[in-house]
């Protein structure tokens, strides 16, 4: 399957880094350096376009501080430039983690232009809301990583000013696999995650990418005010997936969206945890690609509680 690797530029001048591939409907998926190797059996009857985000993965650094300050805003309109750069009328979307927010912001500025919309693991709505324990996965691997943190970051930044970028790429590639326990249910299937240690790749290494997400998107996420009636605007068809085990995406904030959109159903998915295609391959690229096709799949609920156990 060839496959295209090439660079497009923003209405503000930023170089995303994209790959398109395949023939047919298209399929657009942001995060390309995250999903693009595990989601590429997509192009398989569709054109899919994968694309990096600004200032991370393989797009250009961004310096200019202007063009990051708006933080989630700017996905949205660099998803909106991606379509207009290939010349896509409608498409289709996959949002993961706080993508599934982007892709549903989309929806409501450009709804002629969407078809349908998957969300994978999305960031809850409401990032004030608190789950009840059964809906959130606060276990000793969320708080083991949260502990360390601040004291790799801390020595990752001091590596980098002080021109030691050789060592501060040997202590991201060492301590890499502290995070990728984050994303699985069971911490031992972590090295499924190994296609995930980018440390030559200079966004995710230096943290610029990072620094962009506490200072600009997450801000900028926490002050949208999103409520069930606005995002009642989104028409198109939604298919949420979430894993039950989720530490950086409470499964509560899955089966909220589905809740709050009005043509959205939820796919759970037991024990899995961020990225849930890694633990259930089959049953998530199978329920994505039936969506996609035009149908439900058989086991996408039709949420009717926040409660799993109240659900019809």
């Amino acid at each position: 399957m060839q496959a295209t690797d090439d660079h497009l530029t923003t209405r503000d001048d930023v170089r995303l880094f994209y790959r398109r591939s395949g023939a047919g409907p298209a399929l657009i998926v942001p995060n390309a350096l995250y999903l693009l190797e595990d989601f590429k059996r997509l192009a398989a009857g569709r054109t899919l376009i994968a694309y990096d985000l600004r200032n991370r993965g393989r797009s250009d650094t961004v310096q200019d501080r202007s063009k990051l300050a708006r933080g989630i805003f700017h996905d949205v309109e660099d998803l909106e430039d991606v379509r207009r750069h290939l010349g896509i009328d409608r498409f289709d979307v996959i949002g993961h983690s706080y993508l599934g927010i982007v892709v549903i912001l989309y929806a409501l500025e450009h709804p002629e232009r969407v078809r349908r919309i998957v969300q994978i693991a999305p960031s809850q709505p409401d990032p004030s809301r608190a789950y009840a324990a059964h809906l959130r996965n606060d276990d000793r691997v969320l708080q083991e990583t949260l502990e360390v943190l601040p004291q790799l970051s801390s020595e990752m930044g001091l590596l980098l000013r002080s021109g030691r970028t050789e060592d501060a790429r040997a202590l991201y590639k060492a301590s890499a696999h502290r995070f990728l326990r984050m994303f699985v249910a069971d911490p031992a299937e972590a090295h499924r995650l190994d296609h995930w240690n980018f440390s030559e790749v200079p966004n995710e290494m230096s943290g610029a990418g990072m620094r962009h997400w506490q200072e600009n998107v997450e801000p900028s996420i926490r002050r949208l005010g999103l409520t069930p009636e606005r995002v009642a605007g989104v028409r198109a068809p939604v298919l949420t997936l979430h894993g039950m085990k989720d530490r950086n995406a409470p499964y509560g904030g899955g089966r909220e969206w589905a809740l709050w959109l009005p043509n959205a159903r939820l796919v759970t998915i037991e024990s899995a945890a961020h990225a849930p295609w890694i633990e259930a391959p089959e049953r998530v690229f199978g329920s994505i690609e039936t969506f996609l096709d035009g149908a439900w799949p058989h086991d996408a609920e039709k949420v009717a509680s926040l409660d799993p156990g109240a659900a019809s």
